[in-house]
C-alpha cells in the first residue's frame, strides 16, 4: 500500500466531522485550563465557564465574525458572476488529467489568495468544482478530493500576503502601543516602533522569495502526489441549464431590471471611493473596505438583483457550517486568552530561544495556538504582544517576527478544517477526503518556512 494510501485510510477512521472536531477542542480546552492553570476546584470551573460562555459571544469578536462571514459570501458570490465564470472556465479548459489539473487549481489558489484569504478560499472552492465537473463531461479522471486540496493551498500562504491580519494591524499607526495596553513594562514600550510598515512585511524581498519558492513547490509536490495517488468517483449534480420562460412583469421588473442595479452598482462603487480612495492608493485594505468593494462589484457584474439574490442564497449555503462554529471557536479563544493557556504557550518557547531559534520557535507556537484559535487576527491580538517582546529583548528584528507568527498561524491550516468548510460545501468532499494531501502540503511548508527563517 503507497504512503499516500495509508494515511488516506488513517484520515478516514480518525478524523471526524469540523463541527464535531470544534466541540472536541472545545473539551479539551476545558480540561486543560482547568487541570494546569490554576486551582483544581470548582470555583476554577464556573470561571472557565464564564470564560467560555463570554467568548463566545464577545461582541468584537461577532463583529469580526460578520466580517468574514461577508468577505466568504461577497465572494463566492463574486465567483458565480459572468465574467469570472468565463475566466474559471477558461482555466479548465487547459485541464485534461489529475496532474494539470492540481497544477492550474494550486497555482491559481495561491495567486488569488496572495492578493486576500477569502477570495483565493472561494475561488479555489469554485475551481476545484469547476474541474470536478469538467473531468465528469469531458470524460477524464481525476483524483477529486486532491483537486479539492489544492483549491485549499491558498490559506497556507495568506497570511504573509497583502491581506494578512499581523502585518497589517502592525503597519496602523499606534496599533502596537495599543496591543500592550496595561501589559508591558515602561522600558520594553519605549523601545517599540509606532507602527511597522508593510515594505518591511508584506512586501520585504525575503518574503516575496519565499512565497515565489512556494508557488513553484507546492504544484510540483501535488503533481509528484497525482502520479500516485490513482482517480476517484465524481459525484456532483447536473444543474438544470434550461432558462426559465416565466412572464417576470409588475415589481418583479425592478428586481430584473439591469438599469436599475447598474445605478445603485455605480453609486457603491463612487461612494467606495469617496471613502476609501486613500487607503486604496496605500494598498491598506480593510474588511469592511474589501466588502464594500466587493458588493458594489457583485451587483455590477451580476446585471441585476434577480442574478445577484440567486447567486446569494447559492453562497450562504456554503458558509453556513463556517457560521455556526464562530461561537465554539471565539469560546475556546476566551478560555485560553483569559486563563493564559496562549501566554503560557508563546512564553515557553520564548524561554527557550536565542536570537537565532526565536523566529522558529514563534512559528511553532503560532501554528499549535491556530489548531484552537483559527483566526489569525484574533490570535495576534493574544500572542502578538509575546512576540514582539520577546524579540525587542533578544534583538531580532520585529518584522521577522511578525513573519514568523504570521507563516506559523497559516501552516497549520492545512490540518486545522475549519477554513475548509466553504470549500467543503462547495465541492461536496468531506474534511477527511483532503486532510491526507493537505497534511503533506503543511510539511512542505513547514520545511520552506523554516529554512528560510533562519537563512533570512
Amino acid at each position: 500500500m503507497s504512503t499516500t494510501r495509508y494515511i488516506e485510510l488513517a484520515f478516514k477512521k480518525l478524523i471526524p466531522a469540523p463541527f464535531t472536531l470544534a466541540v472536541l477542542l472545545s473539551l479539551f480546552t476545558i480540561i486543560i485550563a482547568f487541570f494546569f492553570t490554576g486551582e483544581s476546584n470548582s470555583d476554577s470551573m464556573v470561571s472557565i465557564l464564564k470564560y467560555w460562555q463570554s467568548g463566545m459571544w464577545d461582541p468584537a469578536l461577532l463583529v469580526f465574525a460578520v466580517q468574514m462571514m461577508l468577505i466568504l459570501v461577497l465572494g463566492h458570490v463574486l465567483v458565480l458572476t459572468k465574467p469570472v465564470s468565463w475566466i474559471t472556465k477558461k482555466l479548465t479548459s487547459f485541464v485534461h488529467g489529475n496532474a494539470s489539473a492540481v497544477v492550474m487549481v494550486s497555482v491559481s489558489t495561491m495567486l488569488v489568495a496572495f492578493f486576500n484569504w477569502g477570495l483565493g478560499l472561494i475561488f479555489g472552492a469554485i475551481m476545484a468544482r469547476k474541474v470536478g465537473e469538467a473531468a465528469r463531461d469531458r470524460g477524464f479522471k481525476i483524483n477529486y478530493p486532491l483537486v479539492g486540496a489544492a483549491g485549499y493551498v491558498g490559506l497556507m500562504v495568506w497570511h504573509g500576503g497583502i491581506s494578512g491580519s499581523a502585518p497589517l494591524k502592525a503597519a496602523e499607526p499606534g496599533h502596537i502601543n495599543s496591543l500592550f495596553t496595561g501589559q508591558a513594562n515602561t522600558n520594553v514600550l519605549k523601545s517599540l516602533p509606532d507602527n511597522i510598515p508593510t515594505d518591511s512585511t508584506i512586501f520585504a524581498n525575503w518574503n516575496l522569495l519565499l512565497f515565489g519558492i512556494l508557488l513553484v513547490v507546492i504544484p510540483l509536490v501535488l503533481w509528484l502526489v497525482s502520479k500516485k495517488a490513482g482517480y476517484s468517483k465524481i459525484d456532483l449534480p447536473v444543474k438544470d441549464q434550461a432558462k426559465s420562460n416565466k412572464l417576470i412583469e409588475g415589481a418583479e421588473r425592478l428586481d430584473n431590471s439591469k438599469y436599475l442595479s447598474l445605478i445603485f452598482g455605480i453609486l457603491l462603487m463612487a461612494a467606495f471611493l469617496a471613502s476609501y480612495g486613500s487607503n486604496l492608493l496605500s494598498a491598506n485594505l480593510t474588511p469592511n473596505m474589501l466588502n464594500f468593494f466587493m458588493l458594489a462589484l457583485c451587483i455590477l457584474l451580476h446585471g441585476s438583483f434577480a442574478s445577484f439574490l440567486k447567486a446569494l442564497d447559492e453562497a450562504i449555503s456554503g458558509a453556513a457550517a463556517i457560521l455556526i462554529q464562530f461561537p465554539l471557536y471565539f469560546g475556546i479563544m476566551g478560555i485560553m486568552k483569559e486563563t493564559g493557556i496562549v501566554g503560557d504557550i508563546a512564553g515557553f518557547f520564548s524561554s527557550i530561544a536565542t536570537e537565532v531559534s526565536l523566529p522558529v520557535y514563534t512559528f511553532f507556537s503560532a501554528g499549535l495556538v491556530n489548531i484552537f484559535v483559527p483566526s489569525g487576527g484574533g490570535q495576534w491580538a493574544i500572542q502578538g504582544p509575546i512576540v514582539l517582546e520577546s524579540a525587542t529583548k533578544l534583538g531580532v528584528p520585529l518584522n521577522k517576527a511578525i513573519m514568523a507568527f504570521a507563516y506559523g498561524d497559516q501552516i497549520t491550516n492545512m490540518l486545522q478544517p475549519f477554513w475548509a468548510l466553504p470549500l467543503l460545501a462547495i465541492t461536496r468532499l468531506k474534511a477527511r477526503e483532503i486532510l491526507p494531501y493537505t497534511l503533506i502540503m503543511m510539511l512542505v511548508g513547514m520545511l520552506v518556512y523554516i529554512s528560510g527563517l533562519l537563512l533570512i
